[in-house]
């Protein structure tokens, strides 16, 4: 995947590109950026660049002014029936400027998607007003999870 970069306009973080790769330095951004939060707190720096390039697309808002990752998500797809977006983050300091939007916009307009006949996500209830502006909704599905014991330390 190539390192496709265009500027995403936000009026109060004019200068945000939206990239689809991760340089190192920002591999290590990100992982700051999961260690803030519950669901991703103990993620090893170690396991981000493995994560990264086995997801299918990568969305990312760099503010080059200020050299920081401001927002990230992941896509898995097998492009023709699902797609599933993980790892919705906007770092603590860029949050309530409508970098949330702006990322979900870009994947949910994503060429490359456009075919794909479902795009799902998880999120907490509190989230859920948010995602249904993009057009989600809540699935009728039970969400059943097995743990694996890949647990890091």
């Amino acid at each position: 995947m190539g390192q496709e970069t265009r500027t995403v306009t936000n009026r109060n973080f004019p200068m945000l590109t939206l990239l689809h790769q991760l340089t190192p330095a920002q591999v290590e951004q990100l992982h700051q950026m999961y260690r803030q939060e519950w669901w991703s707190k103990d993620r090893a720096l170690a396991d981000v660049p493995t994560l990264l390039s086995n997801s299918d697309l990568l969305f990312a808002l760099w503010d080059g002014e200020a050299q920081r990752l401001a927002a990230f998500s992941r896509v898995l797809t097998d492009w023709v029936y699902r797609a599933i977006v993980f790892d919705v983050i906007v770092a603590a300091d860029y949050r309530g400027q409508g970098l949330g939007a702006r990322l979900i916009e870009q994947v949910t307009t994503h060429p490359q998607l456009a075919q794909v006949e479902c795009i799902q996500l998880f999120c907490t209830p509190e989230m859920q007003p948010f995602y249904e502006k993009y057009g989600f909704t809540q699935a009728e599905q039970l969400l059943m999870v097995r743990p694996c014991g890949g647990v890091r330390e």
